[in-house]
């Protein structure tokens, strides 16, 4: 049965997912949590689930028992658990192959090497499971990875992180899969970015006060007030978004010994510590933010904006669409004494070469240039793959798919499907998709003060979500001056995921035509970049200059229509679970729960391999890891 949608436990299921935060990727704040109020509806779906005697996980056979987790405490015990692991923790990545390396099987089979995936697969191998990562382009990582041309190292997709060094229950949970895999990223640390706004240019820094500066220079009195009324009411919630680990999580019944049973005493301890105004206010946490903001009749123009831009850069919809978990939990980190922001040192794609080292660390393969083109089904079950080539990969135990829910369901048999779950795929509205403007130039002219990230918004009555109105852009060599040559600088600009792909639908790469909306289309990322370097900077002197599009986005990330991802707005609609209608066939990444995002991929990865395991196995990676 389909943990997403089941029709005896959909409506159960909702409750679940509209209650976990999505913990979708603030470009600034990297969510990690379930509301407490998550362990309530878990535990009315898994009584429903008894009642009637479903699974959640059909087709898998667990063992009675199976050799101790592999998991640590501490980098410098990692090597007792396990022959495979190495006594360093700094283990260098061996490149993937191009051709599958060893037998054509696995235990289990993932079908891409985005951070969903790889998350899926490090664990799976720390499980001790046989796990093969299969990825189509000749690099891993998905939209996270990193490139390099003459001499500049590049995002591709996300650049703005935090938590990376945080650890225990509340750390995020990539953080908690990394700490699993014996792996640790560094990172510079910051605490503000540079803000163009219709009413001023700013340099705004996280912190309890530091806002309430920014407002009093920025905006008017009232903004102030009512800003002070908005965290005076939200604030008291935020214990409700910190108290289960998503890392607890699983798809069956033992989720009551890994989640319920274990995390009770921080749930309730929780709960005490919201007080009367936040138990009361509890049930808000399900609704849009924006009725918060309503109930408290927040009326200044610059506060909406603002809060507007905050859920836009956090999840891609507006205050209207933003679950309130996620921004009161946002607004909690944002504003506490002493946090910060977090860059890997070398870049982005340093998360995947952690990823990548633990995988190889723990006897996990990864093959690149390996491109799926079927799903296997043999006797109602996947039980295998077949690549563009022809071979076929056997999964003996379970195929795990991180492509999007649009992607996998064209590697299948439809005659296979439900006409149910075609349709609701197909109904599943996208986010639009991306414009990217990668630079490298010489820093000699450009200011000095210039800081890594800067958002520009250049109308606001046009909304947040306009296309062509908000451009982000990030200099990561401004902190790892490593990814760019000596006195140089390296620059990733794009409009977060507002360009329509139809604009670009149908288009030939090669034509005048496609070359033309190009330049077009991109001019707006030129002039956020101009007005963001100052006036020495000379777009003609750059010495790379990249412009992605939307069929960009499709062609190199094998993305359908370039998206990133579903369009599910709060009290709209919720993520599908990570099972399929098709036994031992599981999927995680942003087209599943908890949703969009870095920590939301990383935790969707990790509650399906959680699920393919022993709740024992399950239960000690987390004694091991200290959550």
């Amino acid at each position: 049965m389909e943990l997403g949608s089941p029709k005896h436990l959909g409506r159960n299921w909702n409750d679940v997912a509209s209650l976990f935060s999505r913990n979708h990727e603030c470009l600034f704040f990297q969510l990690s949590h379930l509301t407490q109020h998550f362990l309530v509806a878990a535990l009315k779906l898994l009584s429903t689930i008894m009642e009637l005697g479903l699974p959640l996980f059909p087709g898998i056979k667990f063992p009675t028992s199976r050799n101790t987790v592999l998991a640590r405490s501490s980098p410098n015990n990692l090597s007792q658990f396990s022959s495979n692991a190495s006594s360093s923790t700094s283990i260098s990545v061996k490149p993937p192959t191009k051709t599958v390396p060893g037998k054509p099987e696995a235990d289990v089979v993932v079908i891409g090497s985005g951070i969903g995936g790889l998350c899926c697969a490090g664990l799976l191998a720390r499980y001790n499971q046989d796990v093969l990562v299969l990825e189509s382009h000749d690099l891993p990582g998905g939209a996270a990875h990193s490139f390099e041309i003459k001499g500049y190292k590049f995002d591709s997709g996300p650049s703005l992180f935090s938590g990376f060094q945080s650890r225990g229950p509340q750390a995020n949970p990539l953080a908690q899969v990394l700490d699993a895999l014996g792996e640790s990223i560094p990172c510079a640390k910051y605490d503000s970015w540079m803000v163009y706004i219709p009413e001023a240019e700013f340099l705004s820094r996280i912190g309890p006060t530091e806002f309430l500066k920014d407002l009093e220079k920025h905006a008017s009195r009232n903004a102030v007030q009512e800003w002070k009324k908005l965290l005076e009411a939200i604030l008291p919630l935020s214990a409700a978004a910190m108290a289960l680990p998503p890392l607890s999580i699983r798809g069956d019944l033992g989720v009551i010994s890994t989640a319920a049973a274990r995390y009770a005493p921080s749930l309730l301890k929780s709960f005490v510590e919201m007080g009367p105004q936040g138990a009361f206010g509890a049930p808000k946490l399900l609704r849009p933010f924006s009725e918060i903001m309503d109930s408290l009749e927040l009326r200044d123009p610059f506060i909406r904006n603002w809060v507007d831009l905050l859920a836009f850069l956090l999840a891609g919809v507006k205050s209207n669409g933003i679950l309130s978990a996620e921004m009161v939990y946002m607004f909690a980190e944002w504003y506490k004494p002493g946090c910060t922001l977090e860059y890997p040192l070398n870049g982005s794609g340093a998360i995947i070469d952690a990823l990548v080292r633990g995988i190889q660390k723990f006897g996990g393969r990864i093959s690149l240039g390996s491109h799926v083109e079927k799903i296997i089904v043999e006797n109602g079950k996947a039980t295998g793959v077949k690549l563009k080539g022809g071979q076929f990969i056997r999964a003996k135990m379970a195929i795990v798919s991180n492509a999007s829910m649009w992607d996998t369901l064209n590697l299948l048999p439809k005659d296979k499907l439900p006409k149910s779950y075609i349709d609701r795929v197909k109904t599943t509205p996208q986010c639009e998709s991306f414009m990217h403007l990668h630079l490298g130039f010489d820093a000699e002219d450009v200011r000095e003060d210039l800081g890594i990230h800067h958002i520009v918004v250049n109308e606001w009555e046009r909304g947040v979500d306009a296309d062509q109105n908000v451009v982000l852009i990030s200099v990561p060599s401004v902190l790892s001056p490593n990814l760019a040559p000596p006195g140089k600088h390296v620059l990733h600009a794009y409009t977060p995921g507002t360009e329509p792909f139809e604009l670009w639908e149908g288009l030939d790469r090669r034509s005048a035509e496609y070359k033309k909306l190009k330049a077009e289309r991109s001019e707006v990322m030129w002039k956020a970049v101009e007005r963001a370097l100052g006036s020495g900077f000379n777009r003609d002197k750059c010495e790379v200059k990249l412009v992605g599009t939307p069929l960009t986005h499709q062609r190199f990330l094998r993305r359908n229509r370039g998206t990133y991802g579903p369009a599910i707005q709060a009290g709209q609609g919720t993520f599908p679970g990570h099972s399929t209608p098709i036994p031992q066939l599981y999927c995680c990444g942003d087209s599943t729960f908890p949703g969009i995002g870095v920590p939301a991929v990383a935790a969707s990865g990790a509650i399906v391999a959680n699920s393919l395991v022993s709740v024992s196995q399950h239960s000690q990676l987390l004694d091991a890891i200290g959550i």
